[in-house]
């Protein structure tokens, strides 16, 4: 196996948008790409099963709220799991699920095991202090599991911030908070620096139609890798949005979904290779 092949996509709950067309459509596209790891947002306690089928590996969000939550998928077995509550004290708005779960996916070599960090920070537009703190907790949860900048760290969800926002700045080394920094590769942003790749915007007709009709178009789902001093120990080889285009009038979802395929480097970051007599000179 060349490539992990990893999946983030906001379902939207079946509560809206007639589901039974959705989910088939769902179904259908999710199980195509074949991925080996997935992270499902708004999704409802059976929900896996129903959209990916048998045979995966679950570590759901303990927290459900209004009939929905957030899940990971592994194709393969999981280990240790940890969980992180972010919902923010004093808000209104403070679903169940807003947490942060740390799964040990013991996946073959060369990939594993392999650390999975499904982040939900706080939805609303004017919680981004909220997120900044979720995201600064986050980091240092992972920090403290995995002290090894060798580990290999995927971070992915809906993390409701688009790039330029405090805490997707902080995730991916563009700024500190509170005297600590990290450095997360943006799998999308690797590839396509100069091109927005909205994931949650009006040119989906799910998005004009609920509960944020203003909404004008944002990145706001991610899949991350975690560096080290020399980068990070995983390189992006392909990322694209998924589910984007309805097929006979049924619309997946009010989000895209972001599917990346990650390889090995040619050499582990922070070692120089050795170097052949022919090769030198």
């Amino acid at each position: 196996m060349s490539r992990l092949r990893v999946l983030t996509m906001n379902v939207l709950a079946p509560e809206h948008a007639s589901w039974p067309e959705r989910c088939r459509l769902l179904a259908g596209r999710l199980r195509a790409l074949e991925p080996d790891v997935v992270a499902l947002q708004e999704i409802a306690p059976d929900g896996v099963r129903e959209l990916l089928g048998d045979g995966w590996h679950v570590v759901a969000h303990s927290g459900v709220d209004g009939g929905v939550g957030a899940a990971l998928a592994s194709r393969w077995p999981v280990g240790e799991t940890h969980e992180l509550d972010q919902r923010p004290a004093g808000r209104p708005i403070r679903p169940a699920w807003c947490a942060t779960v740390v799964a040990q996916v013991l996946a073959p070599s060369p990939w594993g095991p392999l650390w999975m960090v499904h982040h939900k920070p706080s939805r609303p537009y004017g919680y981004e202090a909220e997120r900044e703190v979720q995201a600064l907790r986050t980091a240092r949860f992972v920090e403290e599991l995995l002290p090894r900048p060798e580990e290999h760290v995927v971070l992915l969800g809906d993390l409701d911030a688009p790039p330029d926002s405090a805490s997707i700045r902080f995730l991916t080394g563009k700024q500190a908070l509170n005297g600590t920094s990290v450095c997360y590769t943006d799998a999308w942003a690797a590839l396509y620096p100069a091109e927005p790749g909205h994931t949650f915007t009006p040119e989906n007709a799910l998005v004009r139609a609920g509960d944020m009709p203003l909404e004008t178009g944002r990145r706001i789902d991610y899949v991350l890798v975690r560096g080290g001093p020399w980068g990070p120990p995983l390189a992006v080889a392909a990322c694209r949005r998924v589910l984007v285009d309805p097929i006979d009038g049924v619309q997946a979802s009010d989000h895209y979904g972001v599917f990346a395929e990650l390889t090995l480097p040619p050499h582990p970051p922070g070692a120089w290779p050795e170097l052949s007599r022919e090769s030198s000179g």
